[in-house]
């Protein structure tokens, strides 16, 4: 009987890591080839893991709510066997071993902790330190407190604790004994009582003269965050819990404001050609297409074509180098049913025609809604659009899609008294308007090149073609 590895699949260049949200087959369930096992999160999009093989599921390497790095086993499948045999299979080996490993390595110290296991408070991760699951699990049994845990020096991506790292640490602690000076035992009367010293751990319980590294990092650099005061809710008050997206989305905006320094251009489009030649050819379109032919896809055109006529607002930024992308990627921030937003990206935006570019809108903002987006769809973008139009908004003052140094909001079409010029003199007419919102990075883009840059969107919708065939 075959043994294979189901291992959490790379997911896009930037996700090295997901979340385990649910299990969706348990030991002994038989499962089909392409049939979704299990459902992780990343911080950028919810997705399922599905079998590579047919067989039967015989153990799994995880628990919900386990972070697992990207080519981890996450669970084992076995091929050619019958459900009864698989659910009393052994463990695969070389699991096996590791396992075997990791739990010799942690009872080498268990005895000098013992006493501590039960009087230490679970350890949690916080806003500035995150904790895995198996982290928070070792310091729970080997009795270390949430204050030894903050002083360790993680080894990890973004100074994360690792599982060598915290093992290391009790294996350090373990190495030195607490020496303890007994009182001196003597018959001279009234002699004073000695002091009981105890040799702490080096990375003793952090106080205001030792703070954690992280605070001392902070403090050093002048980056310090101001400790929040407590919100007091009153008993009719409701406290409502951030979802994980909510906690994503607002860390991700919070970033971006700190990076960078954001200004704005505001500028009034005339779309009344486009009002009235889409109405003239969407019914048409739609039964020859199969697809609805919205505004998104017309605007998301003119942005991809004012890209190509200024490439450097399609740029990101990596510390004093600016990275000029070769593909323009438009991301289009799409609603979601629990009202958060993500950000799909429409890839090689100006290499697509209007038929393609309203097929390919339509399909991203369809699977938005439904959740069933991929974690590449939301990879690789290098400039967003929002709509704030679709909440009633005229304009808005969209915050940057980091590592992106742009993002333009679209206002709602308003239909208004303007004035019209013509040969002949200018009149007022009733036209269809909107404004245009460009936030921009000021550290690389200067107030020339933003203004500029949405003009030429402007200028690309008003010299809409009445006549345009699709």
């Amino acid at each position: 009987m075959a043994k294979f590895e189901l291992k959490l699949p790379k997911m896009g260049e930037s996700v090295a890591e997901a979340t385990i949200t649910s299990w969706l087959k348990n030991v002994g369930d038989t499962i089909e080839a392409d049939e979704a096992v299990l459902e992780i999160a990343t911080d950028k999009v919810d997705s399922e893991v599905p079998s590579e093989v047919e067989g039967v599921l015989v153990e799994k390497l995880f628990n919900v709510d386990d972070v697992v790095q990207v080519g981890q086993t996450i669970a084992i499948i076995e091929t050619e066997a019958s459900g009864s045999v698989a659910a009393s299979a052994p463990k695969a080996e070389p699991i096996q071993e590791v396992a075997v490993a990791e739990n010799a390595s942690v009872a080498q110290v268990a005895q000098t902790v013992e006493a501590a296991k039960t009087a230490v408070a679970p350890v949690t991760s916080s806003e500035d330190r995150f904790y895995s699951p198996l982290v928070r699990n070792i310091a729970k049994a080997e009795g270390v407190s949430q204050s030894e845990l903050d002083a360790i020096s993680g080894t990890g991506k973004e100074g994360r604790v690792t599982k060598d790292d915290i093992l290391a640490y009790i294996e350090d602690r373990s190495s030195k004994p607490t020496q303890v000076q007994q009182p001196a035992q003597t018959s001279q009367p009234q002699a004073p009582a000695q002091e009981t010293y105890i040799q702490k751990p080096v990375t003793a319980e952090p106080t205001k003269e030792t703070p954690t590294p992280q605070v001392a990092k902070e403090q050093a650099n002048g980056t310090e965050k101001p400790k929040a005061a407590p919100v007091m809710a009153s008993g009719d008050d409701e406290v409502i819990e951030m979802s994980r997206m909510g906690k994503l989305i607002a860390h991700h905006m919070v970033e971006s404001v700190q990076t960078s320094a954001h200004v704005q251009s505001f500028i009034e489009a005339d779309v009344t050609e486009i009002w009235n030649w889409r109405n003239k050819v969407k019914d048409e379109f739609l039964k020859r297409e199969g697809e609805n032919l919205t505004f998104t896809p017309i605007f998301m055109e003119a942005v991809a074509k004012a890209l190509k006529k200024f490439p450097m607002m399609n740029i990101s930024v990596q510390g004093d180098s600016i990275i000029k992308k070769k593909h323009i990627n438009l991301g289009m921030a799409a609603a979601l049913a629990d009202g958060n937003l993500i950000v799909p990206v429409i890839k090689d935006a100006d290499q697509l025609n209007l038929v393609g570019m309203t097929k390919r809108v339509n399909d991203l903002a369809n699977r938005a809604r439904l959740n069933q987006l991929k974690p590449d769809d939301i990879q690789g973008g290098t400039y967003t659009v929002t709509n704030v139009g679709t909440f009633g908004s005229i304009m808005g003052t969209p915050i940057i899609n980091q590592p992106q140094v742009g993002i333009l909001a679209l206002g709602a079409i308003r239909k208004v008294p303007a004035v019209v010029e013509t040969p002949a003199g200018d009149y007022i007419g009733i036209r269809y308007r909107m404004f245009l919102s460009h936030s921009y990075d000021h550290r690389v883009v200067n107030g020339a090149l933003g203004g500029q840059f949405v003009k030429a969107v402007k200028d690309y919708l008003e010299a809409w073609n009445p006549d345009r065939e699709i």
